[in-house]
């Protein structure tokens, strides 16, 4: 039998709306975690560097782009790191990656008082371009993605320009060797899962009550998934006491994030439904076309035979 929803007792604290970063960017992209970001860099590159400093970095619609200052041959080179996290699967991140550079490479020339248009070539930082994938579609632990997957297959070759997007599976489970490699990265791993875990769980509980009042109702479950795993999380993780300072938050950004999935899915789903009724419209076009075309044959048919 299902629970029936009482407000009095899964009273829980009310989700907050109005933090619109992703989690993994309120937890990588901050300057008291630096050393969690450079783990996550370290991670990703197979590199060993120990001090955080090196990293400069700020946020862009919630894209997290850090410079990166590495010592080569005793020059010092600038990598641009352009990381974003995604709920849900879009193979149209090269394309929203290329905008990003662009607006950050406008920025650095400006802000340089470089000049583009001049004799002497513009030096420009290295972009490295990682999304961060933790959504339900399985895909592989690690793939390329590129922008000449959107061109037409035939003449793809022929392309002027390429942007390659490396897409990093985090689910947890997934990625095990990057995963031991960056103990906040395996964090925020198992806490997502659990959370994903705990709030199907609790929604299942309620059965028929979550349409009482589904926005109020699934922002408890909300809370209370994130409560009950904030409660389980391992002490090995070094980012559980951070997650818990930050609880409310937590909660609103996760929340964000959901909705988001939640909405994109029903324009799939409107899509598949606009474009069976749109197939349905053609085919009831065209054979009204058809019709026409027949019936104007016999007419004329009747008055070849007429004038004989």
């Amino acid at each position: 039998m299902s629970k029936r929803y009482s407000k009095k007792k899964h009273k829980l604290p009310v989700v907050n709306h109005e933090h619109k970063d992703r989690l993994f960017i309120f937890i990588f992209g901050r300057e008291e975690n630096k050393e969690w970001t450079l783990s996550l860099f370290n991670a990703v590159n197979g590199s060993d560097y120990s001090d955080p400093s090196v990293i400069e970095f700020n946020t862009l619609e919630n894209m997290l782009y850090m410079t990166m200052k590495n010592d080569v041959s005793f020059l010092v080179s600038d990598q641009l790191n352009l990381y974003e996290h995604q709920s849900s699967y879009n193979p149209n991140m090269p394309f929203r990656m290329l905008e990003y550079t662009v607006k950050l490479y406008s920025g650095f020339i400006a802000g340089g008082e470089k000049n583009e248009y001049g004799t002497s070539l513009v030096r420009l930082p290295i972009p490295k371009l990682v999304v961060f994938y933790n959504g339900d579609r399985d895909i592989d632990d690690d793939r390329i993605i590129r922008l000449s997957d959107a061109f037409d297959e035939e003449h793809r070759e022929e392309s002027d320009i390429e942007v390659s997007v490396r897409m990093i599976n985090i689910n947890y489970g997934r990625n095990e060797a990057l995963m031991r490699a960056c103990n906040p990265l395996e964090g925020y791993s198992w806490f997502v899962e659990r959370v994903k875990r705990y709030s199907k769980e609790y929604r299942n509980e309620l059965g028929p009550s979550i349409d009482d009042d589904p926005k109020e109702i699934s922002s408890l479950v909300l809370s209370k998934a994130v409560e009950r795993s904030l409660r389980e999380i391992p002490d090995e993780y070094v980012i559980k006491d951070f997650l818990k300072k930050h609880r409310a938050e937590v909660v609103g950004m996760l929340a964000e994030e959901y909705d988001e999935v939640t909405i994109a899915e029903k324009f799939r789903q409107e899509g598949r439904r606009e474009g069976i009724q749109q197939e349905r419209i053609n085919t009831e076009r065209e054979r009204d076309r058809a019709d026409r075309a027949e019936a104007r044959i016999k007419e004329l048919e009747a008055q070849l035979a007429a004038k004989k």
